[in-house]
């Protein structure tokens, strides 16, 4: 999956949970925060590889298949989940009250959509 898609993945996880954290402090009674937790779910089984390990290989050689399929796409979920701390704690820090958590990632996505992140972590 391409670094773009993991990023927009990553923002819309944590937009996902911005809106179930909301929806409990409102009370409504909406879906149930275990439903809409199965959307973060989904996109993190998105961003994950799928892992194919020959039947015979020893411990030692699952540890290697899975530690090769999984090290690069955590290291971008990693590096995203960076990037949208980064900027919310940078909009917090600059003491940002005219726009929402929501709208600093809204923001990002569109920035991550212009190509501004294609590079670089």
């Amino acid at each position: 999956m391409e670094r773009a898609e993991v990023l927009k993945r990553v923002i819309g996880i944590l937009t996902e949970a911005q809106e179930i954290r909301r929806a409990v402090e409102r009370g409504e009674d909406g879906d149930p925060p275990e439903a809409e937790a199965g959307v973060v779910t989904h996109l993190l089984n998105e961003m994950l590889p799928s892992i194919s390990v020959p039947a015979d290989a020893s411990p030692q050689q699952v540890a290697r298949h899975v530690a090769e399929a999984l090290g690069p796409a955590l290291h971008t979920m990693v590096a995203g989940f960076s990037l949208a701390f980064t900027s919310l704690a940078m909009a917090h820090d600059a003491g940002r009250t005219d726009v929402s958590s929501i709208q600093v990632l809204q923001e990002l996505a569109l920035e991550v959509e212009a190509g501004t992140y294609d590079d670089g972590a």
